[in-house]
Parts: structure tokens; C-alpha cells; sequence
């Protein structure tokens, strides 16, 4: 990863009087494009009543027509919404604006399970059949081009009401209520479904139905849509209504979520309520959710919102269940020097999916699809993806020939598959993977000023807020820190702690899932980037940074150290000026999975550069390969040996040699993938099963016979040290072995000796 300054011309002086901005504020506006006195007052002073005329979204004027008609006539109405924070929020907008009308108003959550996503035509006709005259969909419905079809030829109209991607052909609707359709006058173009579903309602009301705002702004964040433009007056209006909201549901999922009314921000949105009416459609069926919002009894909230709680802490407990058992696959199955990851296990909870693939990706930075089965007996799964490999693109060539249903966008999908296309699956998307473009970079907004840091700087800070797509929580540089007081914390040491000094100014720093930092790698950390928010601590209240980044440099020494021993660390810093490979077969790890710049790539046989900083990132194959990279002409070497290509870490012992070759003769009609499932119970990984098959095809213990793996019937007799291959591999894991563990005083004067003729 890239780290590159915002860059914006400042603010006028005379802006920054008029809104008594302070320095770092005035800045962040202007980084933002918030420069001018129009954009400055709508920041500040815009509410609910500067939203744009419903009426012109598209269709909104047929659509308000044939509600009231639909009212008026007594007609069965039918909110058909989604099971995610956003259908859920909009569901419940639409289904009390239209009771407050009178309507003879109910709605329809589909099951995640049974129904899927979006229109389902069991359930169009399930609907159809029990006297409604209107469906409204909301945060779904641009799809539904049959089940739209079958409704309006059964005398039942339908409004559609999304934000989602139209496809080729669009539905024939009754009416489309669409923030981004084509040519469309409505100004703001991304709306969540809750966004849509709140225009409509304000349409109908003829009114700025500011009570709806705290369930739009759920939506809103909850989705990831824009919060600039009417998006900021959404999130801004509704935090402020949610602060002192009288909703029973709500009082009851926030006093649950350990939440304090009137301090509640976009965060704790994001962070703690969206997730928990997300559990609910995970786990459940997301009618619970709706009546939750909808409740009006504080009795009943509350019982709602105690089985919701559960529900959540019961998705947080199969998420770490299912990613456990995803990381075993990995390792049992020997993919950890795949590209991709294709994971199947009919017994995954299929609501924690789209959750745990993304746990991967972050985890090995592999483009990862997590599958299971249902009850149907059909294989369903979530897809994720990161910036560089576009999911969607790469998976929507192949659909025809390997999936059933597929849907998605850049770095997110869903799909579903026939068992029997699992492996094709996974060998396809495997050898089609490649990255595009440059490595991902991520922008920062400012050095952060150190002296006079207090809580009242996040206040500053929080006036260009609230943030979210669109408007990121400002990112800040701390460069040449000096950091003290460092430690580890947490019941895995996976999160560090420290406090940072410059200029007379100091900062206490927590950086989660930071834990491969220790006091060694310190000296090479060139700048911090962090967050700011306040923590609380016995009562004191205190401005902390929560680590974003890190860029690493050489440590500035007076007389530099030419040979730098880090082969006790796994993490890799990216500052040298070149890293060299022994084996070509590393490039792509080191440049997907490393995110090393590929310029910066090389193989040791082709380098010819001198006067470099280099670091030395797999292990050679044998000592002279290592004299030779070791005899050019470097400025500083760093040595690290992390990756190898190595077939097995260790030779298995002689009684799994045994055992291979026992159940090879005793189960004769199994391909050699099929090993790929026996491994676990020969109690192997899948990488050692073929060490040993290799070896037994050398010495003719085994052959193929029409694809299958036999025994020879009468193979030589000959012992295990006559295959080359073992002894051969057996050597390159003793060197490699030899090679990091050798005391590092002993290893940096051998490298010096040859470095320095």
C-alpha cells in the first residue's frame, strides 16, 4: 500500500472569520472541496427543509397517485422490502408513513434462506394470492423483470422504490422510483433504499417528516452510501434525532448496544447498531427487526430487543466459528501459497459468510469465496475481493459455465453452483488470477499539528463531519515519531500500545491488530497515520490515536549497519530500494500478498544494480546460489528468507510412507486430487501426500492406470533413500532449516566476509 497527501488550495481568510474555523478544520474543509461561503452554509446550516422537491425523482408523482388511490380505495398494500439495516430501515419508514395514512398497510421481509435476495416469485405469487392490490418494494426490485411481469398481469400493481444497479432490462413496473435513474432530475444521486423509501414518504406527506430521519440515517450508514451532498443532511439531522429519539425499539437497542442517548455518533451507528438489526436477517427471519423500529411499547421493545442481542452475539460467535475452520482448510489443504481461496463446508452458517470471507481477505490478502449448502441442497456462498482485483469482473466470464446465480460489484458478490463445480471452480478462478494496476494507495489528509493536542481538537476536527463514504474520517501523519512506553495488549498480544513525541507535543497510540510491531521494528517506523477520538479513563478524558498505517525507512544512524539481520520477523516494511528472490515463483506472492511495488522486484540472477539498499526475501536453494547473490555490490543488505517454495517444511516419517502406499493398494479407484480428502485421516496435510506420491512414482511403487492411483503389482524392492527427489529435498530443507536458524552473529559475519571482497 501507497500513502499519498491530500493536496487543495487553502481556505479563504475571510471564510475561515465568517465560520470561526480553526486551523485544522479550515484545512480539512478545504481538502474536502468545502470552499466556498454556499458550501460552507449548507454544511453548517442545512436541514431536512433544503432537501430537493420529491417530486423530482423519477416516477414520484405516478407513484404518490396510486398510493393515495390504493388508500382511498381500502386496497391491501404490500411493502415488499430486504433483510439487511437499509431493507429493514425502509420498510419500516414506508409501512408508518402509510399507517399514519390510514392504509390498509403490511409488509414482507424475505428469509435469507429460503428466499434469497431481492424479488422471489414464490413469494411474489404467495402475495398475490392473499388479496394485496399494490406492491412497494424498497432496497430491492430492479431485478425483478418476471416477478413484476406476473403481478401486473394479475391485477396487481407494483412501485418499485431501490438504489441499486439497474441490469439490461429493467422491470415494467407500475412506477420507478429510482435516485439514479437515467435522466432523472432529482439532484442527489445515492440515496440508500431508506433514502428513497423517506423521499416518498416526504412526497406523500407533504412534509419534511423529520421523525423519519434517525430510521434514514440507520439506513444510510448501514448501506455505505454517500454522506455529502443531502446524504450529510440525512446523517447530520437523523444523529440529532436519534440522540433524543422517543422510539421504544430503538431506546431499547441502543441502552442494549451500551450506548448513551445524546452522545451517539455515525460510529457508534456504524459500529453497534446497524450490525445488530443486520444479526437479525443473518440468523433469522428480519420481520423481528421491523417490529422492533415499529413498536410502540417499551415492554415489548425491550423483549425484541434482548432476543436481537442474542441473536447478535450468536453471529459474532459462528463468524469466528466459521473463520477458524476456513484458516484449518487453508492449512490442511496446503492453499497457502494459492492466489485465490475457494472454501466449502456444507456445515457453514450461510448468514456469516460475506462476513468471513472478508475476515480472510484482510487476514492473507487473497481474493476469497466462502461456500456452504442449504437445506435445498444447494451451494451458496459470499465473495470478497481488494482493491486491484475486481471480483466481479473476474468471476462474471465464468458465470455461465460454472454458476447457477451470481450477483455483485467490484469486491463483493454472491453465487451460487452445482456441488460437482466446486473444484472446477476453484481451479479456474486460481488460474485466472491476476492484479491490475499499480499497488492500492490510500490518501491522508494532513501532518498532524503535536503541540496543544486536546479533546477539543477532535471537536474541531468533528465539525466536517459527520464522515462516511464521501467524507472519510480524517486520516493523520505523524512523521519521525519518537515512541516510548510501547507494549502489547489483549489476550493474544494482537494489539499494541505506545505514546509518540514530537515537538513538544506527545499522543498515546493504539494500534489493533498491530501486534507483529515489537521494539525491534520500532527504529524503522517513519510515520504514523492515525485517527483521533477520545478515550475515557477513570473519569478523565483524553485525546488518543488509533493507527491507520505505517511507512518504515532505514533507521538514520551515523555509520549505517551494512548487513541487517530481521529473519525473526514476519512482517515485511517496504522501504528497501529493491527485493530480491531467488525463485521466480515468489513474484506474485511478494507482489498480491507482500503488496510490494513490482518495480521494486527482482531476481537475484538478473540483478545488476550497485550501491542499493536490498533485502533478501525467500531462501536460496543451496549455498552457492546464496554466495553468488551475496557477492554483488550493495549498500545495505537486509536479511529475511521468509517465503520458500519448498514441496513439504519437514520429510514425513517412514510410517506415513507406509500408510500412503497401504491405502493406495486398498482403495485403487481414487484419482490422486482425491488425496486432497484423505489427507486429513491419513493424518497428513495434502502438500506431504504428494511429497510421498512423487517419491513412490520414482521408485515405482505406484503408477496411473486410467487416471487412477495403483500400486505396481510387483514393484523393486529398493529403500526410500534411493529416490533422488527425497534426498534431494531433504538436503534443500536441512540448508534452509541451517539457513534461518543460524545465530545471527554467525550469519552476519559470513555475510560480510563475502559482501565485503
Amino acid at each position: 500500500m501507497k500513502w499519498q497527501e491530500r493536496t487543495a488550495d487553502e481556505l479563504a481568510p475571510d471564510l475561515i472569520e465568517k465560520y470561526q474555523l480553526g486551523p485544522i478544520a479550515a484545512k480539512l474543509f478545504a481538502l474536502r472541496g468545502i470552499n466556498t461561503d454556499e458550501k460552507l452554509d449548507f454544511w453548517f446550516n442545512a436541514t431536512e427543509e433544503n432537501l430537493a422537491d420529491p417530486a423530482l425523482m423519477h416516477d414520484m408523482d405516478k407513484a404518490i397517485n396510486r398510493i393515495n388511490q390504493a388508500i382511498d380505495s381500502g386496497e391491501k398494500i404490500t411493502i415488499y422490502g430486504d433483510y439487511d439495516a437499509d431493507g429493514i430501515t425502509a420498510t419500516t419508514i414506508m409501512t408508518e408513513t402509510l399507517s399514519i395514512l390510514g392504509a390498509d398497510v403490511h409488509y414482507f421481509i424475505p428469509n435469507r434462506f429460503n428466499d434469497g435476495y431481492g424479488p422471489n416469485m414464490d413469494r411474489y405469487q404467495d402475495i398475490v394470492a392473499d388479496g394485496t392490490r399494490l406492491i412497494i418494494t424498497v432496497d430491492n426490485g430492479v431485478t425483478g423483470v418476471e416477478e413484476v411481469k406476473y403481478a401486473q398481469e394479475h391485477n396487481v400493481d407494483v412501485i418499485i422504490t431501490d438504489h441499486h444497479t439497474f441490469q439490461e432490462k429493467k422491470p415494467a413496473a407500475y412506477a420507478t422510483v429510482h435516485c439514479n435513474y437515467p435522466g432523472q432530475k432529482y439532484p442527489f444521486d445515492d440515496y440508500c433504499g431508506a433514502g428513497v423509501a423517506y423521499t416518498i414518504c416526504r412526497g406523500l406527506m407533504q412534509d419534511t417528516m423529520p421523525e423519519l430521519l434517525d430510521l434514514a440515517m440507520i439506513g444510510t450508514i448501514g448501506d455505505m452510501v454517500k454522506v455529502t451532498g443531502e446524504g450529510h443532511i440525512i446523517v447530520k439531522r437523523g444523529l440529532e434525532m436519534l440522540n433524543q429519539t422517543d422510539r421504544p425499539g430503538l431506546r431499547a437497542l441502543i441502552k442494549n448496544a451500551g450506548l448513551t442517548l445524546g452522545s451517539i455518533n455515525e460510529t457508534d451507528v456504524g459500529f453497534n447498531i446497524a450490525p445488530r438489526l443486520n444479526a437479525v436477517g443473518r440468523l433469522d427471519n428480519a420481520n423481528l427487526a421491523v417490529e422492533l423500529l415499529l413498536s410502540d411499547d417499551d415492554l415489548e421493545a425491550q423483549k425484541i430487543a434482548d432476543k436481537i442481542e442474542e441473536l447478535n452475539n450468536k453471529r459474532k460467535e459462528l463468524t469466528t466459528e466459521v473463520y477458524d475452520k476456513c484458516m484449518t482448510l487453508i492449512h490442511k489443504n496446503s492453499w497457502q501459497k494459492q492466489n485465490t481461496l475457494v472454501l466449502y463446508d456444507p456445515e457453514f452458517h450461510e448468514g456469516v459468510l460475506g462476513l468471513v470471507a472478508n475476515k480472510i481477505v484482510e487476514k492473507t490478502h487473497k481474493p476469497t469465496i466462502v461456500l456452504t449448502k442449504n437445506d435445498a441442497g444447494e451451494v451458496k456462498g459470499s465473495g470478497r475481493s481488494f482493491a486491484g482485483f475486481n471480483l466481479f469482473d473476474a468471476l462474471n466470464p465464468i458465470k455461465d459455465q460454472y454458476l447457477t446465480k451470481f450477483g455483485g460489484h467490484d469486491f463483493a458478490c454472491g453465487l451460487s453452483l452445482e456441488e460437482n463445480q466446486i473444484a472446477p471452480l476453484r481451479e479456474k478462478f486460481e488460474d485466472d488470477f491476476h492484479v491490475e494496476g499499480d499497488l492500492e494507495t490510500k490518501k491522508y489528509d494532513m501532518e498532524l499539528p503535536m503541540q496543544g493536542l486536546t479533546p477539543q481538537t477532535l471537536a474541531q476536527i468533528n465539525q466536517v463531519g459527520p464522515f462516511g463514504t464521501g467524507d472519510t474520517q480524517p486520516i493523520f501523519s505523524i512523521s519521525n515519531p519518537t515512541i516510548t512506553h510501547f507494549f502489547k495488549m489483549g489476550k493474544d498480544k494482537n494489539h499494541v500500545k505506545f505514546t509518540v513525541a514530537k515537538k513538544g507535543g506527545n499522543l498515546s497510540v493504539i494500534g489493533f491488530n498491530k501486534g507483529f510491531l515489537n521494539n525491534n521494528l520500532l527504529p524503522f517506523i517513519s510515520q504514523i497515520f492515525v485517527q483521533l477520538s477520545l478515550n475515557t479513563y477513570r473519569n478523565q478524558v483524553s485525546l488518543q490515536g488509533i493507527m491507520t498505517g505505517l511507512a518504515f525507512a532505514s533507521p538514520k544512524l551515523a555509520v549505517p549497519t551494512p548487513v541487517v539481520d530481521l529473519r525473526q520477523e514476519k512482517y515485511v516494511m517496504g522501504f528497501a530500494d529493491r527485493y530480491l528472490l531467488f525463485d521466480q515463483k515468489n513474484i506474485p506472492i511478494v507482489r498480491n500478498r507482500l503488496q510490494i511495488d513490482e518495480d521494486k522486484i527482482s531476481l537475484v540472477k538478473d540483478y545488476d544494480q550497485t550501491g542499493e539498499t536490498v533485502a533478501l526475501l525467500d531462501v536460496p536453494r543451496n549455498q552457492i546460489e546464496l554466495n553468488a547473490a551475496l557477492e554483488k555490490d550493495y549498500q545495505q543488505i537486509y536479511l529475511r528468507f521468509l517465503l520458500d517454495q519448498l514441496p513439504v517444511e519437514q520429510i514425513p516419517a517412514k510410517n506415513y510412507f507406509g500408510a500412503v502406499l497401504k491405502y493406495i493398494y486398498s482403495h485403487p479407484t481414487l484419482k490422486p486430487a482425491d488425496y486432497r480428502t484423505v489427507a486429513p485421516y491419513l493424518g497428513l496435510d495434502y502438500d506431504s501426500v504428494l511429497f510421498i506420491l512423487r517419491v513412490f512414482f520414482e521408485l515405482g511403487f505406484v503408477k496411473l492406470d486410467e487416471g487412477k492411483l495403483v500400486g505396481e503389482p510387483s514393484p523393486k524392492k529398493q529403500p526410500l533413500t534411493a529416490s533422488k527427489y527425497l534426498m534431494g529435498t531433504s538436503s534443500q530443507i536441512k540448508f534452509v532449516n541451517q539457513l534461518r536458524t543460524m545465530p545471527s552473529q554467525r550469519l552476519i559475519t559470513y555475510v560480510n566476509n563475502l559482501t565485503n571482497k
